[in-house]
């Protein structure tokens, strides 16, 4: 079945190539078309379109979709070309004549709008939970470890003190920036397409106050070209939303993987967290940071696509949009799968004691020795050179005894101010 057959056949190359994935695809937001089809259902009620008793039993044919839906037992058979089909043969197989008034003043351009937006505004809400348990996390660890000291890096070269806390409250803060982005993409979504049929809006007085209401849409997007356009604006704000967040842990996952080599043994993981060789038997892999990497980076790539497939398009439908979906609902169903596997897996980090008296971090304080230096008179310049050329000559000793007190600093990583300003 098609909404838009008209008794013609069409080459099967052509609807196979055409359809696509989207049987599979569409499966994910079913539940998002039958909660838009019942607020549809009840405007068309409101207006005049629907009596009373239809409206009950649409209602109710919808709410046993709901329920397969929700079950998993509802499936996109080959003989439908998508969700929005599927549904509206459901309603007319079991209800009848009614099932065929659902569609009207509504296109399948609408209807996929609605329904992705419902989605992504479902889904950006569940990645922003997720993030916030990740950073709760994150903070416990700075606060538990605060006081452990760990080599700071620049270049990969042995640079100035850092800590665990400083480490832990670095990704968690770096958070807050993703939530910012993150919560702009959810008020670009959190508008109400509906009604805007195939972009030029309907010669029915529909009611799409009603329905952005009966949908829990902060507003609308008034104007119907305008709600038309923002398939693909959409996703591209999405996909740079998604791609900060995976830019911060893939990052995370890599500081991780380089902290339980050997060649710096600051962390370790219980054993049941790594995998082994099939050859060396003393090996203890983490594959679960690399897949994180590795998946955050591809999370990535997203934005990329999304402009390339959008970027020359004029105004109105074009069938290039179906290619958005399914890229952007991997990222979501893969980035909430990353979030929660990275959570468990941290939580059971093995912080380890590092010895700052190892001779290879033997220059770690120099920038506190020179700072000593400048506060007891000297020039900053005079007092550079003065240990530099201990450095050069050998004869440099180190003073670890100085604190860093301003504020985020190793010795005041400000933890509340962190945690207070993560957004509500």
């Amino acid at each position: 079945m098609k909404l838009w057959d008209k008794g013609i056949s069409i080459d099967k190359k052509i609807e196979q190539f055409t359809v696509g994935n989207d049987r599979e695809i569409d499966i994910h937001i079913a539940k998002y078309d039958v909660i838009a089809s019942k607020a549809h259902a009840k405007m068309l009620e409101s207006i005049g379109i629907l009596s009373s008793e239809e409206l009950e039993r649409l209602l109710g044919g919808l709410d046993v979709l709901a329920q397969q839906i929700e079950a998993g037992t509802f499936e996109i058979d080959a003989q439908f070309e998508d969700v929005h089909s599927k549904i509206e043969f459901e309603l007319t197989k079991s209800l009848g004549e009614v099932g065929k008034k659902i569609h009207t003043a509504r296109s399948r351009n609408d209807q996929v709008l609605v329904a992705c937006q419902l989605y992504y505004k479902e889904n950006l809400q569940l990645i922003l939970s997720k993030v916030k348990t990740l950073f709760d996390t994150l903070l416990d660890l700075a606060e538990t470890h605060k006081y452990k000291l760990l080599p700071g890096y620049t270049h990969l070269q042995v640079a100035m003190p850092s800590s665990f806390g400083l480490w832990f409250s670095a990704y968690a803060e770096l958070m807050i920036d993703d939530v910012y982005l993150l919560n702009a993409a959810l008020k670009t979504v959190d508008q109400n397409p509906l009604g805007s049929a195939a972009g030029y809006g309907s010669s029915f007085p529909i009611d799409r106050e009603l329905t952005a209401k009966e949908m829990e849409f902060s507003t609308l997007k008034y104007n119907v070209v305008a709600a038309q356009m923002g398939r693909g604006k959409n996703e591209r704000t999405i996909a740079v939303a998604l791609a900060s967040l995976g830019n911060t842990l893939a990052r995370f996952a890599m500081d991780t993987c380089l902290y339980m080599s050997q060649n710096f043994d600051f962390i370790s993981f219980p054993d049941e967290l790594t995998t082994g060789s099939s050859i060396m038997p003393h090996k203890k892999n983490p594959d679960v940071f690399e897949l994180i990497r590795g998946k955050c980076n591809k999370i990535q790539a997203l934005p990329t696509e999304m402009v390339l497939i959008t970027n020359n398009l004029p105004s109105g439908y074009h069938r290039d949009f179906q290619l958005l979906k399914e890229n952007m609902i991997a990222a979501f169903e893969e980035l909430k799968d990353i979030l929660d596997i990275f959570n468990y897996s941290i939580q059971q980090a093995i912080v380890k004691d590092v010895d700052l008296n190892d001779d290879k971090y033997k220059y770690l304080f120099t920038v506190d020795n020179i700072n000593t230096l400048v506060v007891e008179g000297k020039s900053f310049r005079e007092a550079y050179q003065k240990i530099g050329g201990q450095v050069q000559d050998g004869t440099y000793k180190p003073d670890t005894s100085k604190k860093h007190t301003h504020i985020g600093s190793i010795h005041n990583l400000s933890l509340d101010k962190i945690r207070n300003k993560f957004p509500v």
